[in-house]
């Protein structure tokens, strides 16, 4: 069986788009600080979870939510 890493359009979609993306964001949750918004390339999840932590949406929800930006 062949196993390929997760390359979901959110994470493709973040790479590509993320300064644009995080002003958007601060507008929407203006308390989130630099490094709540920190990208780094493979740490997606990581960055998931401080979203999480701060809008008190689940995964899901701030994968959507990213997405729709």
């Amino acid at each position: 069986m062949d196993h390929k890493p997760n390359t979901s359009s959110t994470g493709l979609q973040i790479k590509g788009n993320w300064n644009e993306m995080k002003g958007k964001i601060k507008q929407q949750y203006a308390d989130l600080t630099d490094n709540d918004l920190l990208y780094e390339e493979g740490k997606e999840d990581e960055l998931y979870g401080r979203l999480q932590k701060h809008t008190g949406k689940t995964k899901d929800q701030v994968k959507e939510w990213i997405d729709k930006l």
